[in-house]
């Protein structure tokens, strides 16, 4: 998703800059290997301009496919995500800029792209757990059991045990 400088400074006396279109970043598949697939993302936004500075602000939809964290099967993941990035044509940038994360502007075109795909990375989950969870999970094993919080009947510890009796035993005695 590139713009020009000239393309966004057109519309920058009337307005803010306005985009929406979808864009092709199936490559991020191959720089994380939890990212199975992912279809075209849609990005809607604007630019504005401040002095020598770009203010991009932007809206990624889309669906990744990812691992589930317990089965390892596919599970579809749909994701919406806000980011903000800022552009300068400015020939020095200060350190300040830099701790601000301002990214300089190489000739007359800003290219969204890099910047897209490392909203999405950073913003997918580590672990996603399928809705039905219960295909290939092991419910047990040698020495442990799985048991959900709706099964868990409720078991007193031996030990205290002595104590319910007591407690049972004094309102009879009134």
């Amino acid at each position: 998703m590139k713009f020009t400088l000239s393309q966004i400074r057109k519309k920058a006396h009337t307005g803010p800059y306005e985009f929406d279109d979808y864009v092709d970043i199936s490559d991020i598949v191959h720089m994380n290997n939890d990212v199975q697939h992912i279809k075209p993302v849609r990005v809607a936004g604007n630019c504005t301009i401040q002095g020598e500075q770009f203010y991009f602000r932007f809206t990624i939809e889309g669906e990744a496919t990812l691992p589930d964290a317990r089965t390892l099967e596919e599970v579809v993941y749909p994701f919406r995500m806000e980011a903000t990035e800022i552009f300068s044509s400015s020939a020095k940038l200060d350190s300040d800029d830099e701790q601000e994360e301002i990214h300089p502007v190489d000739g007359e075109v800003i290219d969204l792209t890099p910047y897209i795909k490392e909203n999405v990375l950073l913003g997918l989950p580590y672990r996603v757990y399928a809705e039905e969870g219960t295909g290939n999970v092991l419910t047990s094993g040698e020495g442990w059991n799985f048991i959900s919080e709706e099964e868990k009947e409720k078991t007193v510890d031996p030990r205290l045990q002595i104590l319910e009796t007591l407690l049972e035993k004094k309102p009879e005695e009134k």
